[in-house]
């Protein structure tokens, strides 16, 4: 995709992404971004998801949390849901995180909804529905943390009317992944600085 935009390099060797671009990606400051070179010399900046990479990772976990409690189980990174299990994969897989995930990732802390009324209000929403019914009516909504940084969240939902997500959907979202998806997620990224010829400047 080619927008006609062409910046300079500067002396330290940094290169602006325009503000469109930033917004249009999602891309905040300190986003890691992986860089490429393609085969006709292009420089290709990929933004880069540790969660992503835990694809087969995170759909074990949500399989094994959908088993245990009954429910919807979802795995985000910070774009999009990676991992779904309870539900029609079309509905929920890939999608863009709605407003109610980015406040979680934003504020850092977990937010129980029940009984939600407001289908419209796109606040509540887990994701992005374009225009779409917003079929949830309970959800529980915990970022994954690590070294002090969002990089997801676990999502677990329901679409009975008059069920009433607790303490124990809570406590697994918040604990047992947290510890599994951060310490996988450190192994990577240890690995990562640790490959011959990588430095971080």
């Amino acid at each position: 995709m080619r927008t006609g935009i062409i910046r300079r390099i500067d002396d330290l060797g940094r290169v602006v992404i325009p503000r469109e671009i930033r917004r249009t990606l999602h891309l905040r400051e300190g986003d890691p971004l992986e860089i490429f070179v393609g085969v006709e010399g292009e420089v290709i900046f990929k933004k880069y998801s540790p969660i992503g990479e835990l694809g087969n990772f995170a759909k074990e976990y949500v399989d094994s949390l959908h088993e245990t409690i009954g429910h919807i189980a979802m795995i985000a990174d910070r774009d999009v849901i990676i991992a779904v299990a309870g539900a029609n994969k079309r509905e929920f897989l890939s999608k863009a995180i709605g407003n109610a995930v980015e406040r979680v990732l934003e504020e850092r802390t977990t937010l129980i909804m029940n009984d939600l009324q407001v289908a419209d209000d796109e606040n509540v929403h887990v994701i992005q529905t374009d225009g779409q019914e917003y079929t949830i009516k309970s959800q529980v909504i915990a970022p994954i943390i690590t070294q002090g940084d969002p990089i997801g969240a676990v999502i677990i939902v329901t679409k009975n009317v008059g069920v009433e997500l607790g303490d124990i959907e809570v406590k697994l979202a918040e604990t047992a992944v947290l510890e599994d998806i951060i310490a996988v997620v450190k192994s990577r990224l240890l690995l990562i600085r640790l490959k011959p010829g990588s430095r971080t400047q």
